[in-house]
């Protein structure tokens, strides 16, 4: 029924009802008026003075053809839009992002050349958020660079510009990576780095964009072992993402979960569950009802043997963590890593600690319940496991990613309270429940408990709450002209009917980046707190 009347609403509105994706990120706004258009197409750098503030980004297409800030402005990640144009009648199918020819450069505030103009393809990114006006860039050089000085000066091909289209405090993913390197650095494991910057698209004000690396496995990031052109070794690296979206892949790059027979989890609420239990995926799919959660495989594997053989090793990881803490019983791989089988020769602890790296996963179940990301049981959950002579072959998470919906800026834990990344999630449409599996499964074992009470009291007596705080108010000082330029640019995300239909009710109230950054700061800083009655040893 509430298909049917989005639909109703969409087609009769043309997308101003706000009606809702698989992901819950609702429809873009409707298409402006040609006074809009223009007065944004005329909109260039000389209506905007940037000097000073920020570093600024600057792309210009090799291409001077009158159409070709079309790369920017009209591309939607085709899966998306196959869902828009579902419910919404005479939508008119964009294309999909594609790269267009480009040159880079990079300027200091002060106009210091920081990255001479240097050969990049450049095109839109991401998924739901490629539908609003502000789109999300990936930059793919020629030759590495390295941008800013992130991650300590190593070079890539490949970087980020997040635009944060539905964050008016512009901070929330650079919070997240933050507390991430905070969390994750002293054990090994990888966060992005980001930085803020003003971007110009062939002369033309692009607004504010947080810097940020590329998820990818590769040296100074997911440090794994990949298989190159023709090595179809099975024993080899995977960076996985726990991903609804996975079905958009080359069947190659992506498989299917049962997770231990879709056996049930109970929930952790911080009160036992009350009773409740859940299932990761439907037992029989229905349209409007719980969609099933696949893996993508996000590095590329060479042959369906390594991709038959992770499939199946992941499959099994999963059942050895369900058996240990729902059954108490212990599993154990075969030599070949192929097939598991009941031992007593160890205890269920032992048998998770054979296979997943536990220390991650518990700071990966920290950083979650902090940020309450909205998008915790569909997408942008990562992991990997390297099995070469020189991995640890242990599964691992990190890489944390998208966190836009994150930290009250969507109706979860809008007030700071409550348990929130094991516990049962209402998807963004409120049509089901679900949880994310990786995160709830180990949570009512006391050993584990143990490790995450032992991270969570390093975290929080370290001070990193309260530097994250203080970051979020400093970035919202030193780069107030800019965050204003960002808003005379696009506007305040509560005036997208869609984007604002997204939000919590206290962040679709805010005016400026600077009331954003001020709420911001203020729930972590409360969130923090709940956590840490709870948590801290």
């Amino acid at each position: 029924m509430k298909r049917i009347l989005c639909a109703v609403l969409c087609a009769a509105a043309i997308l101003a009802a706000g009606c809702s994706g698989q992901d819950g990120k609702k429809h873009p706004k409707k298409e402006r008026s040609t006074a809009e258009t223009e007065s944004a197409a005329d909109s260039g750098s000389t209506a905007y003075d940037i000097s000073g503030g920020m570093p600024v980004i600057s792309i210009e297409t090799v291409s001077r053809a009158d159409d070709v800030m079309k790369f920017v402005t009209e591309p939607v990640a085709a899966h998306v839009s196959k869902q828009i144009a579902s419910w919404t009648r005479g939508y008119v199918m964009p294309p999909a992002p594609y790269y267009e020819a480009c040159t880079v450069s990079v300027t200091a505030p002060d106009g210091t050349e920081l990255l001479a103009p240097a050969d990049a393809d450049v095109k839109v990114r991401g998924n739901w958020t490629t539908s609003y006006d502000k789109k999300p860039l990936r930059l793919k050089f020629g030759q590495k660079q390295n941008l800013l000085g992130l991650n300590g000066g190593a070079e890539f091909k490949n970087w980020v510009l997040l635009a944060g289209a539905k964050d008016i405090s512009l901070s929330r993913d650079k919070a997240a990576f933050q507390l991430a390197k905070a969390l994750y650095a002293e054990d090994g494991f990888y966060a992005a780095d980001a930085q803020f910057a003003e971007v110009k698209i062939n002369g033309e004000y692009w607004g504010v964009y947080l810097l940020t690396e590329q998820q990818e496995a590769k040296k100074n990031r997911v440090n794994i072992s990949t298989p190159k052109q023709d090595e179809t070794d099975i024993y080899t690296g995977y960076f996985l993402e726990f991903d609804g979206y996975y079905y958009a892949e080359e069947p190659m790059q992506q498989f299917k979960m049962d997770y231990a027979g879709n056996a049930p989890l109970t929930p952790f609420d911080g009160e036992g569950g009350g009773g409740r239990t859940v299932k990761v995926q439907q037992e029989s799919y229905r349209p409007g009802r719980k969609k099933p959660v696949g893996i993508t495989i996000r590095n590329d594997i060479r042959s369906q043997a390594q991709h038959d053989f992770i499939a199946e090793y992941i499959g099994n990881v999963y059942r050895v963590l369900y058996s240990a803490a729902y059954e108490h019983k212990a599993y154990q791989f075969s030599g070949d890593l192929r097939s598991i089988s009941e031992t007593d020769a160890i205890t269920p602890r032992e048998a998770v600690e054979r296979v997943v790296n536990v220390r991650s996963l518990a700071d990966a179940y920290i950083l979650a319940e902090i940020a309450c990301d909205a998008d915790l049981y569909w997408s942008s959950f990562f992991m990997d496991v390297d099995f070469s002579e020189k991995g640890s072959r242990l599964l691992t998470f990190e890489a944390p990613w998208d966190y836009d919906s994150a930290f009250g800026n969507k109706d979860r834990c809008a007030d700071g309270t409550g348990f929130y990344a094991a516990n049962i999630i209402p998807d963004v449409n409120g049509e089901y429940e679900t949880i994310n599996p990786w995160l709830a499964v180990l949570m009512y074992e006391d050993w584990f408990q143990e490790i995450i009470r032992e991270q969570w009291t390093k975290l929080y007596d370290s001070g990193a709450f309260e530097r994250t705080a203080e970051t979020i108010l400093s970035d919202a000082e030193n780069g107030k002209e800019a965050f204003s330029r960002n808003i005379s640019r696009w506007g305040k995300p509560a005036d997208d009917g869609g984007i604002r239909n997204e939000l919590a009710s206290a962040t679709r109230r805010l005016r400026t980046q600077s009331e954003g950054a001020e709420q911001l700061a203020a729930w972590i800083r409360t969130r923090a707190e709940f956590l840490n009655a709870y948590w801290h040893k």
